[in-house]
């Protein structure tokens, strides 16, 4: 089908940018209007059935491996697609968001993928969100390379040496208030995934791989489903064969933990594994849970993977993965290597243990944060793998995992100290003014913060002060502190709006469920009425 033959008009409600008339064609856009007239009101009802999940469980219903999808796990028989072009070897993965100097330096990393994220990473901004695409339809392109006003260069390498792009679109709770369709505005995983699918799936397609993404914050196999059908769609009004697309999906929701394998066999023809996205994961416990103490967690830094609620977690997602032939990618390594030689071998030698167990664990590869993680990340992954592109023949079924144990939280749970009480605040005050600025990802305090670290340290403070193990004095005399100590480190902060953007998203009774929604729509959204 054509792309001319669709009459699904999508409103501009932005000023013009900088070539942004080369993103947003009225094909393009159509494209877009298409895909949110066939698929915005499943989203919606998704939506909406995640609040009816989310109040069963806080009313004390338990959470177990779905009784009526018994039978797909355990048919042994179907797998998922095979590894597509460019994503047969993923042992070490960067992320990052899709900027200028970013997308050339991933993609020359030495990373086998470069997570191109239109998530975490990104903070929403209009020309953040278009000029992302343009990034990436200009790296296609090779048009990409430039020179700072300072003389340095920016080039790519020759193309089999260039990591492949998987994109990460928006979550489905999130909106893209600059386009509007039917009166109301555009669901953002719509515009990400819309956008470059359209521009770039053919591009990438004749350059020997394909349209590849990450999907993020996906609750249940529905959402895998509503997935897999715009795939489907999407492929049949481009006139691309059906399967051509492959999708991994972020498992960094309780909920998603235990219909791992549903997941799977949602996407299976168009899957490309799972990924185990660790803080995520942390951030949604606590709202699903949070109201229980013996969900009570410490500091963010003491709860690591070898927790064994999280080694559970990783374990079965490995076994789940491999059994049906699908990738299994590790979790993020954030550290950023330090400028002292201490500071630095510090860094590579955390780095390195947590690589050797997910590595040792039978992980296919795993994610880092920062380009001078790659040849650590590559080195633990070459132990294992050699010269094989993974070990999908290690299927794991020595594990066993039940309910109890992705749950078993009271075993680490406990109070926090003085100093992650205050960590988390000023981690929390410093990303937001960074994201209000339009910067998605933040080097802070030897880690690159982005919008999920920066909700697990949010949610932390309720949660414990939802349980008095703080009190609200306190928090706010260190918050006064922070806020102050913010100000004089970044003259440019707008510190009422951060403190009160902290304020209600961290010290209400009710817990909002991100801190982004409401952020983007006070802060970031520049609508004109003179939309086209």
């Amino acid at each position: 089908m054509s792309t001319s033959a669709l009459t699904h008009h999508v409103r501009v409600l932005a000023a013009p940018g900088d070539r942004h008339d080369e993103i947003l064609t009225p094909a393009a856009l159509d494209f877009v209007g298409h895909l949110a007239a066939a698929f915005g009101e499943r989203r919606q009802s998704l939506l909406k059935e995640r609040r009816r999940q989310a109040l069963r469980l806080a009313s004390g219903s338990p959470l177990e491996f779905p009784l009526v999808t018994s039978t797909v796990r355990a048919d042994r028989s179907w797998r998922v697609a095979p590894p597509a072009p460019g994503l047969t070897d993923r042992r070490v993965e960067i992320t990052g968001p899709p900027e200028r100097r970013m997308t050339v330096n991933a993609l020359n990393s030495g990373a086998k993928v470069w997570l191109a994220d239109f998530e975490d990473a990104t903070s929403p901004t209009w020309d953040n969100i278009v000029g992302g695409q343009l990034n990436l339809l200009d790296a296609i392109e090779r048009r990409i390379d430039f020179t700072t006003p300072e003389g340095k260069e920016y080039r790519l390498k020759g193309r089999e040496q260039l990591a492949t792009i998987v994109v990460r679109p928006r979550g489905w709770h999130l909106d893209e208030e600059h386009l509007e369709f039917d009166g109301r505005p555009v669901p953002a995983a719509l515009v990400d995934f819309g956008l470059y699918f359209f521009h770039c799936a053919q591009r990438q397609i004749d350059a020997g791989h394909g349209p590849y993404f990450y999907l993020p914050k996906l609750e249940n196999r529905y959402e895998a489903r509503l997935w897999n059908d715009i795939f489907v769609t999407a492929q049949e009004l481009l006139g691309i064969p059906r399967g051509t697309v492959r999708a991994t999906v972020l498992i960094e929701t309780i909920t998603a933990a235990f219909e791992m394998e549903e997941i799977l066999h949602e996407l299976r023809e168009h899957s490309a594994g799972l990924n185990a996205g660790r803080w995520d994961y942390l951030f949604s416990l606590i709202k699903t849970f949070g109201h229980r103490t013996d969900f009570l967690l410490p500091d963010r830094a003491k709860v690591t993977m070898t927790a064994p609620f999280m080694r559970a977690y990783t374990e079965l997602l490995v076994r789940t993965c491999h059994r049906r032939g699908a990738h299994a990618i590790g979790g993020m390594s954030a550290q950023i290597p330090g400028k002292e030689p201490a500071a630095h071998e510090a860094a590579l030698a955390k780095v390195r243990l947590d690589k050797e167990r997910e590595a040792e664990d039978g992980f296919d590869g795993s994610w880092v944060a920062h380009p001078g993680l790659i040849p650590v990340c590559r080195e633990v992954f070459d132990g294992v793998l050699g010269e094989r592109p993974h070990q999908l023949d290690r299927t794991r079924d020595d594990v066993e995992v039940t309910p109890a144990d992705l749950l078993s939280v009271r075993r680490i749970s406990g109070p926090p100290t003085a100093e992650g009480v205050r960590t988390n605040i000023a981690v929390t005050l410093r990303y937001f003014a960074a994201w209000l600025r339009g910067q998605g990802a933040v080097a802070l305090y030897g880690l690159m913060e982005d919008a999920a670290t920066a909700e697990i340290a949010r949610v932390q403070i309720w949660q414990w002060l939802r349980h008095r193990v703080i009190d609200r004095e306190s928090v706010l005399r260190l918050l006064d502190d922070e806020v102050d100590a913010l100000g004089a480190e970044y003259p440019w902060a707008p510190v009422d709006d951060i403190r009160a953007l902290f304020e209600r998203t961290a010290l209400t009774g009710e817990l909002p469920l991100f801190f982004t929604p409401d952020a983007y729509a006070r802060h970031l959204v520049r609508r004109t009425e003179a939309g086209a």
